[in-house]
């Protein structure tokens, strides 16, 4: 059974409680970190922390996930605390412990960390990536396609499209930018508006902000905003307007006004690098990119919608992403490019 592990002082000793039952005798068992919008997001986390269980299960390895009030100023402590509790993997979710992450990683050189969503180089640091932003764009075209045709219930006639980041950063930015490149690939004229809530963990904000939105003309919000965006949903649920999910299939928790999710499958990531722990083929200091081509972004199947969507236009959203499979599409990486000229 695994258990929510909180950060206390206790931390160290429990390892003794954990006991081995690993694949390989050598293997020591596994920490996830959970980010700062907590396990129950119906998004970000609990996506990974599904990999982790699958990947425990198939390895029989323990592990627990860690979990903290001030996970964003607590980085080094427990970072720490679970590298003294002698856990082999720490693998962590939250973006902001990057640079904590290389600072304890040097005083454990026997431990091995993976760090999602950037890149951190040290011998003991496995970095992972998703191309968020070739999944965001197929979701910007078709919100773009859709945006103007009234005769789906709930469209307005004006090109006007939105999102809602959790912060302002080039994580949540690549998301952001591939979503309003594929809405003017697919419209041009397409207005996309852009705001932050600055909180991935506030329902009530997101709720606010995207009724707030609705009132400006927009009639599909994008969320990309952990926890926060449960209230784009409800927004989108109370005014018969749509909502873009993201990280997990988020279509069911409005069915019928999530018109779709970009599926972020940090589950498939998790449960990979857990698999290749307790294989002996752990990616010590490399760089793993996971993206269309690796199933680990893209839409989802739009069970509660596709009877709704024209069939032309989900022909062009499978068009283009079979145009970035095959390299004739290149979306833009906010990571890797800087920001284009409408995001700065």
């Amino acid at each position: 059974m695994i258990k929510s592990l909180a950060i206390t002082a206790a931390t160290s000793a429990l390892v003794s409680a954990l006991g081995t039952t690993s694949a390989l005798a050598q293997d020591k068992p596994v920490a996830l970190i959970i980010s700062q919008s907590g396990l129950g997001d119906q998004s970000y986390n609990d996506l990974a922390y599904e990999g982790f269980k699958r990947g425990l299960e198939a390895t029989g390895l323990e592990g627990r996930p860690v979990e903290s009030r001030d996970v964003v100023a607590q980085a080094a402590e427990i970072l720490r605390r679970a590298s003294d509790a002698d856990f082999g993997l720490v693998i962590d979710l939250e973006y902001s412990h990057g640079e904590p992450m290389l600072e304890v990683a040097k005083d454990y050189p026997d431990t091995n960390y993976v760090i999602l969503n950037q890149v951190r180089e040290a011998p003991n640091v496995a970095s992972v990536l998703f191309q968020e932003q070739e999944g965001s764009y197929l979701a910007g075209m078709l919100a773009a396609l859709v945006t103007t045709d009234t005769s789906i219930k709930g469209i307005t006639p004006e090109p006007i499209i939105g999102v809602i980041g959790g912060t302002k950063s080039a994580g949540i930015d690549k998301f952001i930018a591939g979503y309003v490149e594929g809405a003017k690939a697919a419209n041009p004229d397409v207005v996309v508006k852009v705001a932050y809530s600055n909180n991935f963990a506030d329902p009530a904000i997101g709720l606010q902000m995207t009724k707030a939105m609705f009132e400006e003309g927009v009639d599909i919000v994008y969320q990309v905003a952990g926890g926060t965006g449960m209230g784009v949903i409800q927004a989108a649920k109370e005014a018969g307007r749509y909502a873009i999910g993201v990280d997990t299939d988020q279509d069911g928790l409005a069915p019928g006004n999530v018109l779709t999710s970009m599926i972020k499958r940090t589950d498939v990531a998790v449960e990979t690098l857990i698999k290749d722990y307790a294989a002996g083929n752990f990616p010590r200091g490399e760089t793993t990119t996971f993206g269309l081509a690796e199933d680990g972004v893209g839409l989802s199947e739009m069970l509660h919608t596709k009877d709704l969507i024209p069939a032309e236009y989900l022909e062009k959203v499978e068009a283009a992403k079979q145009d970035i499979l095959s390299g004739k599409i290149k979306v833009w990486n906010v990571v890797e490019q800087g920001y284009p000229d409408y995001l700065k």
